[in-house]
């Protein structure tokens, strides 16, 4: 932790992680900032063991122990961490079962994904998959509605019945989701838009469907 700051924010920190039996160190902001390869550290950097990331497996195993209907988030190719990072925080928040994300060609749950999930991160289950039309393709034959979303269909979000066993797919911002997802999809929605702007930032589309289908489903706030 920074040796210049003794807000109650850092001493509330320290304690906390005193009570859990972390060490604490005090350093300088400038050895702060080497840790994080000059990252935004805001006083505090902390080293622990990466969470196993989930596979296929993983994910067919913890959906055959869900009571509910499953509802995913899938994020076809989108490769910003800090985009990546508001989506699982939204997606924890919209309660989320899982998302599901392409090893190839997309961001990683990385320090700077963790840092902008603000801890949803550590939550929500997150499974890396090799080929996402081949899993989207496995949820399917589990009875899983995959329903897409592109600027360009014709149902809107709010006309198409979420009530169901759900994996909401969607694309990276400009190019969308790749052919074959799009394919694999069971239909596509659209969130109207009445602005001058043709797109939203993938977040805050992931945000709009997600608690579409919760308002839906009938789930009130806890």
């Amino acid at each position: 932790m920074a040796q210049s700051r003794d807000d109650a924010r850092v001493r509330d920190l320290k304690a906390r992680a005193e009570k859990a039996g972390v060490h604490v160190h005090a350093a300088t902001a400038e050895a702060l900032t080497k840790l994080v390869d000059d990252g935004v550290h805001q006083g505090a950097v902390a080293a622990l063991r990466p969470l196993r990331a989930w596979d296929e497996h993983d994910l067919t195993e913890s959906l055959g122990q869900l009571s509910g209907d499953p509802l995913l988030l899938v994020l076809d190719g989108v490769t910003d961490p800090h985009n990546l990072g508001a989506c699982l925080r939204t997606a924890d928040a919209a309660g989320a079962h899982a998302v599901v994300i392409p090893k190839d060609r997309a961001a990683a749950v990385d320090g700077v994904v963790r840092k902008v999930a603000a801890g949803a991160a550590e939550f929500i289950p997150v499974a890396s998959v090799t080929n996402l039309a081949r899993t989207l393709g496995a949820l399917k034959e589990r009875g899983i509605w995959v329903v897409g979303t592109d600027g360009e269909a014709e149902q809107p979000l709010y006309g198409a019945d979420f009530r169901r066993p759900l994996a909401l797919v969607l694309g990276a911002e400009g190019s969308g989701m790749r052919r074959l997802t799009r394919e694999t999809c069971d239909f596509l929605v659209r969130i109207p838009m009445v602005g001058h702007m043709q797109s939203l930032n993938v977040s805050v589309a992931a945000g709009i469907a997600l608690f579409e289908v919760r308002r839906q489903r009938g789930h009130e706030a806890p």
